[in-house]
């Protein structure tokens, strides 16, 4: 049940949220899926010491609380203008728009918002693949969208999340402090819950920085400073286990503080970028089917660690620590050269990017790269709120609906002819 709202709520948010604000909502929204973990870990070390059923029971209906606020929330949102797109009803998915920016219908700007939705639209329509296909190896007539391509990246991104090593200690770290450091079962679990606060707290320096760094490099930082605490975490582990050495219980205790920064790093760059990601590198008509696909390789990469974690510290020891940070190190140049940057874009800037560039390589690319929007999508963006302020844009919309595109292109030279009458 809980890949439900983590595989709808983001693509949700990205497409009900404007550019500026779309990043911060969704690692937002992370964040509380880690304040509900650490309250979940206190709540399972306060009732260790309880006895009797009550000590499971309690915790369980517990969670009915959120369950009911979820309910009873969900049907004052307003539905995804894109979605309504989608299924040509333009009437709901223009007020919506108009109310989401705070403006009126008229205004040229909500108009140029719903032309680019439209097209968008019309353009994945026209270029959509069918999963059967893309199970075939199949892309379509023209492929001009880089679906396959968009897939992966979103797949990827789930992929890395769940193998920088963050559940090796999320579900065993009570285990790992016990087993690895030698710590007494009711110090290990208070370590824990101390842990998820500290995480919870750090996670936050992530809702400003997403925009102002940028999705690359939060998963660059967030990977390169993960690769460093495991490689400190297995060196000191080392000594913790090298015969005669006099220092063994300061240095597994040392272990300890680069576990807590671990979860630093990850709090602020890979905690909320890979669920991000997936609703804003695929492309409108996929969108759903991306975050299905990411949640999926979440999920299945998480069943794998959970099963190997224990075995491997058990047959490895110190040495199953180096598997993490070989993953963490490999992730900083996967992002660098592969992965286009999506902050600051709007949904259509991203499907556009795609339609005109088919280089998988990044790493050169000013407009893939660039933390902010590129130049050229906001005089694309100018140009065509220009053009819809020079139009009856309300009758050149209710045209549309009924004669097709070239009412618009009439009503957009009448336009044009009154300004030079002026």
């Amino acid at each position: 049940m809980e890949s439900t709202p983590l595989q709808y709520a983001p693509p949700w948010q990205a497409e009900t949220s404007a550019a500026a604000w779309r990043g911060k909502l969704i690692v937002i929204e992370l964040i509380m899926n880690i304040a509900g973990f650490s309250l979940s870990n206190w709540v399972t070390f306060g009732f260790s010491f309880v006895p009797g059923p009550v000590a499971w029971r309690l915790p369980l209906a517990f969670q009915f609380i959120f369950i009911v606020i979820l309910y009873a929330t969900v049907p004052w949102l307003p539905e995804s203008p894109r979605w309504l797109v989608m299924k040509g009803r333009f009437k709901e998915a223009e007020q919506i728009l108009a109310d989401l920016e705070a403006k009126d219908i008229d205004d040229p700007m909500i108009q140029a918002q719903l032309g680019e939705i439209k097209f968008a639209a019309n353009y994945e329509r026209e270029h959509a693949v069918r999963i059967r296909d893309l199970v075939r190896g199949r892309k379509g007539d023209q492929a001009g969208t880089c679906t396959v391509r968009r897939l992966l990246l979103g797949m990827g991104s789930q992929f890395m999340q769940q193998f920088s090593g963050i559940n090796v200690t999320s579900y065993y770290l009570p285990t790992v402090l016990i087993q690895s450091v030698g710590f007494t079962n009711r110090m290990a679990r208070l370590i824990a819950a101390v842990n998820s606060v500290s995480y919870l707290l750090f996670s936050t320096i992530g809702i400003p920085q997403v925009e102002r760094w940028g999705r690359r490099k939060m998963l660059m930082y967030a990977a390169a400073g993960q690769c460093f605490c495991y490689v400190i975490i297995t060196a000191l582990l080392r000594y913790n286990k090298l015969p005669g050495y006099a220092h063994q219980t300061e240095v597994a205790k040392a272990s300890v503080a680069f576990f807590f920064l671990y979860y630093v790093f990850f709090g602020i760059g890979m905690q909320g970028v890979p669920w991000l990601y997936p609703s804003e590198i695929n492309s409108l008509s996929m969108k759903n089917k991306g975050a299905a696909l990411g949640t999926a390789t979440n999920w299945l990469c998480n069943f794998i660690i959970v099963e190997i974690t224990p075995i491997g510290i058990d047959s490895l020891g110190w040495q199953f620590y180096i598997i993490w940070a070989v993953f963490n190190g490999a992730f900083v140049p996967l992002v660098y050269f592969f992965y286009p940057e999506t902050s600051d874009r709007t949904l259509e800037d991203i499907d556009r990017y795609f339609m005109e560039n088919q280089n998988v390589f990044v790493n050169k690319d000013k407009a893939a790269t660039s933390a902010k929007r590129p130049l050229e999508y906001i005089e694309r963006e100018e140009t065509e709120i220009r053009r819809h302020s020079s139009v009856n844009v309300r009758a050149a919309s209710m045209a549309a609906e009924k004669y097709g595109d070239a009412a618009i292109d009439d009503e957009a030279k009448d336009g044009e002819l009154h300004k030079e009458v002026v």
